[in-house]
């Protein structure tokens, strides 16, 4: 009888610990924030901007499974002239690239948005070969620029989504 009990308990848990096990990976997700500071300096070609322009743009990517969704916030300054569009770019400092994510057109400073992305766009931005610009009339091309730089990951978090504005790589915020 002894022996029986303890075989049950044996199987019991086993069945729970897949059981368990199975529900921590189905809702887990792996979640990377990034931030890009964005001024004419670091344009593509150099634009003629006012001085002083500049932004800060701040995300978060969540991979559930095979969706990669991005959810981020833009802000800027002292531009020519209304935003007209911005991107987040292929391409590593200094080079010029393809759009990955349309994030608005036309822009307003604070503007917060969700997507879903493709893994290419997640993937580019892991690799830091992602860039994020603001275009205005008189800067077609692009007027303020900004690598996207890697601030935090976690993985097998919960799939709760992500707050709009993901926490800064630092307290300092030079907007």
């Amino acid at each position: 009888m002894k022996k029986l009990a303890l075989a049950v308990s044996a199987v019991a848990l086993v069945v729970l610990g897949g059981i368990a096990a199975h529900a921590v990976g189905a809702g887990s997700a792996d979640v990377s924030t990034y931030r890009a500071v964005l001024n004419a300096g670091a344009e593509v070609p150099k634009p003629t901007a006012p001085k002083g322009a500049g932004g800060l743009f701040t995300s978060t990517i969540t991979k559930d499974g095979s969706t990669y969704t991005i959810t981020w916030k833009l802000t800027y300054r002292r531009l020519s002239g209304p935003a007209v569009a911005a991107h987040v770019h292929r391409g590593r400092v200094g080079v010029t690239g393809s759009v990955l994510v349309p994030l608005c057109g036309p822009c307003r400073s604070g503007q917060t948005g969700k997507a879903t992305i493709k893994k290419a766009a997640a993937d580019a931005m892991l690799r830091g070969a992602a860039y994020v610009n603001v275009h205005t009339r008189r800067n077609a091309d692009g007027e303020i620029r900004g690598q996207a730089r890697l601030t935090g990951t976690t993985s097998g978090t919960s799939t709760d989504p992500p707050a709009t504005e993901p926490p800064p790589a630092s307290t300092y915020d030079p907007y």
